[in-house]
């Protein structure tokens, strides 16, 4: 699998997700400055966390109209795989690529701790080595994690089983107590349509490893390794 990680000033995250994509992979990802435009022969393209361009008019605005973002837009139309993590799900949500918003966390301060995510399905290549219904643990930290769309869109992704994650207790229970940022339905993760790109909020790339705490995040990893390296699935 050819991966590559976007850079844009701000982002903080690169190393932490080129990490997890090594120790499944076996070799480091290439990493693209935001100016590159030249995405041609990759299988997956990852936008990590941090705070693109200081966060400054909203979450993933000012990233969303670099001259890379062109080339992401070009890799989703042909069928390519993307992942954005926390701030690359708001800047995929604010360059079209995926519906809704992230808004300020309910209670209006950061958020940095564990939550527990919920998996709504296991039939795409980021979700293949988990079970669907299933519970893994996962790093959040986030100030603008609240996820938000209006209801026809909110109902849209329900019946076309777009939900990725939701924020649960530990024994998966969909509780407001595990919502910690108020997001609509407790949704912590969406898909696109053709299933090939997916936002989340968490950060499974921080538990890739017992050195980290846990491995929880790893299937994810591992899912994407196989499903794109050996059978080009959706």
């Amino acid at each position: 699998m050819k991966a590559a990680i976007v850079v844009f000033p701000g982002i903080n995250r690169e190393r932490d997700m080129a990490i997890a994509l090594e120790a499944s992979v076996g070799r480091k990802p290439r990493m693209v400055w935001h100016k590159e435009t030249d995405l041609d022969g990759l299988d997956l393209v990852v936008i990590p966390g941090g705070f693109s361009y200081g966060d400054y008019l909203r979450c993933g605005a000012m990233a969303s109209q670099s001259p890379v973002m062109g080339a992401i837009r070009a890799h989703a139309a042909r069928g390519g795989h993307i992942l954005g993590v926390c701030n690359g799900f708001q800047i995929l949500t604010e360059a079209g690529l995926l519906p809704g918003a992230l808004l300020r966390n309910a209670n209006l301060r950061f958020l940095s701790m564990d939550c527990h995510l919920r998996v709504e399905r296991a039939d795409t290549v980021f979700t293949a080595q988990y079970q669907a219904g299933g519970v893994f643990r996962s790093p959040m930290a986030h100030g603008d994690g609240n996820f938000f769309a209006d209801a026809p869109t909110l109902d849209r992704l329900e019946g076309e089983n777009r939900v990725a994650f939701r924020y649960a207790t530990a024994g998966g229970a969909v509780t407001q107590e595990a919502n910690r940022n108020g997001s609509a339905r407790n949704i912590a993760g969406i898909y696109s349509e053709n299933l090939r790109v997916l936002g989340l909020m968490p950060h499974p790339e921080d538990l890739v490893d017992p050195l980290m705490g846990g491995t929880d995040g790893k299937p994810l990893f591992d899912g994407l390794v196989a499903g794109l390296t050996d059978t080009r699935a959706a």
